[in-house]
């Protein structure tokens, strides 16, 4: 190599690198947009949300320190004594294992016969589109409306004692007047309203099993029991959860059929649950103050319950 070819090299050698840029920072993105976005989508529902049922919440929890009642004036603070007085209350104990009842009826009647039915109706064909029609009638008419045809009919004199007198049962129930058997009619009405909706439900956890699955395990020699039992069953998890919390909410605050149908009675609260018992004292009684620490109490077990029911129901369900 010449002496020029070399100069060249050793130029090349011990020219500096040149500068690496320095990496720009981030630039963050202002605020002012982004809570003028979130005030845009989002506020409306929060103010909503705010107005019609935080608000409502604090001010029971308020009207419950305190024996506020409308026609006898001032109000004077009472702290926690309507809560203490709840637990003593017999009136409000009977109301509570009433609710406790008509809700453990509620939540599983119309889950075990919501999902035969929809085992059955889980098929293709005109016919089943008919009867699926029919079974969610109930659901869409307004609970007053099925309470008085309900009423009707189970009347001591209506056609279902009628029918019982007339194949020879010679003192048939009470349904509605017999104080051990009334707060039962009351659930079964319930339950026959609420019933389409499980099926619904259910159908569309049904439809979403996929047959794949299904068809492996028959090849494996799995019969339908097992089947059902080893993979529609687990996939139908999310259903049952849906199911379960929504029945057991509308169950905990049942006011309009009780209203309706008994009263509360009959005999002393033999019907009459939580929501029943906060209505008549805060309105008939006038004893707001007591009333919301009644409504108070029954939103912390129905919060403190669902939590839980819905907390042991999701570790059951199955990602796909």
């Amino acid at each position: 190599m010449g002496e020029g070819g070399l100069t060249s090299l050793t130029a090349v050698v011990s020219r500096p690198a040149p500068p690496r840029p320095v990496a720009s920072r981030r630039r963050r993105r202002p605020v002012l947009p982004r809570l003028t976005h979130f005030a845009s989508f989002g506020a409306p529902g929060v103010l909503v949300y705010l107005c019609f049922v935080m608000a409502p919440i604090l001010i029971s929890f308020g009207y419950s320190l305190t024996d506020y009642n409308p026609f006898h004036p001032p109000v004077k603070f009472a702290g926690f004594a309507n809560y203490r007085l709840l637990f003593t209350d017999s009136q409000f104990l009977t109301a509570l294992q009433v609710t406790t009842i008509l809700t453990l009826i509620v939540v599983i009647v119309p889950n075990l016969l919501g999902l035969g039915v929809a085992l059955l109706l889980d098929r293709k064909g005109w016919l089943y589109n008919a009867l699926r029609s029919v079974f969610f009638t109930p659901v869409i008419l307004s609970s007053v409306v099925v309470s008085i045809v309900w009423s009707r009919l189970l009347d001591d004199r209506g056609p279902l004692n009628s029918l019982l007198r007339a194949v020879g049962v010679e003192h048939p129930p009470g349904w509605l007047s017999d104080p051990d058997v009334a707060l039962y009619s009351v659930a079964s009405i319930v339950c026959w309203q609420m019933l389409g909706f499980c099926v619904v439900v259910y159908l569309a956890g049904l439809q979403g099993v996929p047959q794949e699955l299904l068809e492996a395990a028959e090849i494996d020699g799995a019969g339908p029991l097992r089947r059902f039992r080893a993979v529609t069953w687990p996939l139908l998890a999310p259903s049952l959860t849906i199911n379960t919390v929504v029945l057991l909410i509308s169950a905990f605050k049942t006011y309009d059929y009780v209203k309706v149908i008994t009263n509360g009675g009959p005999g002393s609260g033999a019907t009459a649950t939580i929501a029943f018992d906060v209505l008549q004292t805060g309105f008939d009684s006038n004893h707001v103050g007591y009333a919301s620490a009644m409504a108070v109490v029954m939103l912390v077990i129905v919060a403190v319950v669902t939590t839980i029911v819905l907390g042991f129901l999701r570790r059951r369900e199955v990602d796909l």
